[in-house]
């Protein structure tokens, strides 16, 4: 009889091999509820932090420990559907200790048992339950599809070192590096000094190769402003939602992508997981580039065992990815013997020291540096995550050199608070269905007015996806706070919306919902919203 975990697979394949072919670069699959775990990395912290959610079940790590769990789960089943949800996460972390063992076999038949008992979980309970059983059923899936790949990937030899091998390919990038891209190689070199420290010292205490420092070099060129044309940004080239994935904020004042320490932070996180994947670092590094999902796809159609030799992979591997590895070998090279391949590195720049001090209103970094006696620029090469410039709303910990900490706190009640100009334009998006009537009424202005600012004569000629220039009177930008009702409220009116309150009282929409415990931007008239001082 065909095994289960067969059919389940057979069944889920289409749908997650069109999922990783679709998910663009850099996109991680994030496992909220259980941290994926796959080859123990030397070094690394291997708890879970799910056992911490059944202290009285210990998740086994011996062998010969892990199967007497298992039969004690299977005979301590019991007809209490959240017991069976508890059980059937005890199986799945099971067949996690036997995959970071290399034990596939057994991994899957953990996992066999694990599907079977979510199976008798019915679709008449509550949304937690339901929920929990889709967690559990995608967590699984997932798995068993990482352990198909890995029939393919497993190899003998130590993988936690990155093999510096030379090859056409490398030599190529070497010659690049040597010629066209001299000028950059010197200069990302010599900016790697103000990070590098921070970086090997994460990476020592995460148990991860050195080595690793070098890839901001060929990411940013150890530039933290850096922006590509895919809109990553960063020392390590984070796109939005993997930043969001892995913990970096990004909202109206601050990118924490362009934070050197918390996007160091993020990278080993994301590149951890990948080892616990694929095992080895050169596969890590393609698929830090251009995604986990695209590469374990080029595994699965290629069924040898490419660890072997990396290179057949990595001739299958999207063109831009194709010159990532040997471009990062290359750098390794270079770094490790500069004169052999005719470089004179120079001295790299030394980190810039700082402290932190916690301000709590919002100030220009014009009107700090003025204050404290030093430039801007220096400010922000300090606080680069700072998007404006200016410190965000609410408590702050702010970066600064460490012989002004004491004075900023001295000068801070005479520095001016930051309060922002009065915008007389807003820009709109037009979307299906709008028509430039519907867009006046939403923004309170008239048609003839945007007919004006965009240069529109026929004004029924907009096309979804266009983009408006909206013209606003000041007094419907900002409102006055005499406005408010006591204690700083507002009562919805007709035609307000949470972005107009937002404009009017100069705050985001974000920090609206927050304060109103708001879980949608739907308003009702006579509604009344705090607003924030």
């Amino acid at each position: 009889m065909m095994r289960l975990w067969y059919r389940i697979f057979c069944l889920l394949l289409p749908a997650l091999l069109y999922a990783c072919a679709t998910a663009g670069p850099e996109i991680a699959w994030v496992e909220e509820s259980v941290p994926t775990t796959g080859p123990v990395v030397a070094g690394e912290d291997n708890s879970h932090p799910t056992d911490a959610l059944h202290p009285e079940k210990p998740v086994a790590t011996p062998k010969e420990t892990v199967e007497p769990t298992v039969k004690e789960a299977k005979d301590s089943i019991t007809e209490d559907e959240q017991d069976i949800l508890d059980n059937a996460l005890d199986f799945y972390q099971a067949s996690q200790e036997f995959w970071s063992r290399g034990e596939l076999e057994e991994a899957l038949e953990a996992l066999d048992e694990a599907y079977s008992l979510i199976l008798k979980v019915g679709t008449d309970n509550d949304p937690e339950v339901l929920q929990q059983k889709e967690d559990l059923r995608f967590m699984i899936s997932k798995r068993i599809l990482e352990i198909y790949a890995s029939r393919y990937t497993a190899v003998n030899g130590n993988h936690e070192a990155i093999p510096l091998t030379m090859n056409k390919y490398v030599e190529y990038e070497i010659k690049n590096f040597q010629t066209v891209e001299r000028d950059f190689f010197l200069r990302a070199y010599k900016r790697s000094g103000r990070y590098r420290p921070m970086i090997v010292e994460a990476l020592r205490e995460a148990g991860l190769p050195e080595e690793l420092s070098w890839l901001p070099l060929i990411e940013s060129g150890f530039k933290v402003k850096a922006m590509s044309r895919a809109r990553a940004m960063g020392l390590w080239q984070f796109i939005a939602s993997t930043g969001y994935k892995y913990g970096l904020k990004r909202d109206t004042w601050i990118d924490e992508r362009l934070d050197p320490e918390k996007s160091t932070a993020s990278a080993i996180a994301y590149l951890k997981e990948l080892h616990d994947i694929f095992g080895d670092w050169t596969t890590v590094l393609a698929a830090y580039n251009c995604g986990e999902g695209n590469v374990l796809r080029v595994i699965r159609q290629q069924r040898i065992n490419y660890l072997d030799n990396f290179w057949d992979l990595y001739e299958r591997l999207p063109r831009e990815t194709a010159r990532y590895v040997p471009r990062f070998l290359a750098t390794l090279h270079i770094i490790k013997d500069p004169e052999r391949y005719g470089f004179d590195l120079g001295e790299p720049e030394k980190p810039i020291p700082y402290e932190l001090v916690n301000v709590n209103k919002q100030m220009t970094l014009k009107s700090i540096a003025r204050a404290i006696g030093v430039s801007s620029e220096l400010l922000s090469s300090l606080n680069p995550e700072l998007r404006r410039m200016i410190t965000p709303p609410g408590l702050y910990p702010l970066r600064v050199p460490p012989d002004k900490a004491d004075l900023l706190l001295a000068q801070l009640d005479r520095i001016p608070r930051w309060s922002p100009p009065k915008r007389r334009y807003v820009y709109h998006r037009v979307r299906k269905g709008e028509t430039l009537s519907s867009i006046a009424l939403r923004y309170r202005t008239t048609v003839s007015a945007i007919a004006r600012a965009n240069n529109i004569k026929k004004r029924h000629l907009i096309r979804v996806g266009q983009r408006l220039k909206i013209p606003l009177k000041g007094s419907r930008v900002h409102a006055s706070r005499s406005q408010l009702l006591p204690g700083g409220r507002y009562r919805v009116k007709k035609g307000d919306s949470l972005w107009l309150i937002a404009q009017r009282f100069n705050t985001d929409i974000e920090t609206l919902k927050l304060i109103n415990k708001l879980r949608t931007t739907r308003l009702y008239v006579g509604q009344i919203i705090k607003i924030p001082d």
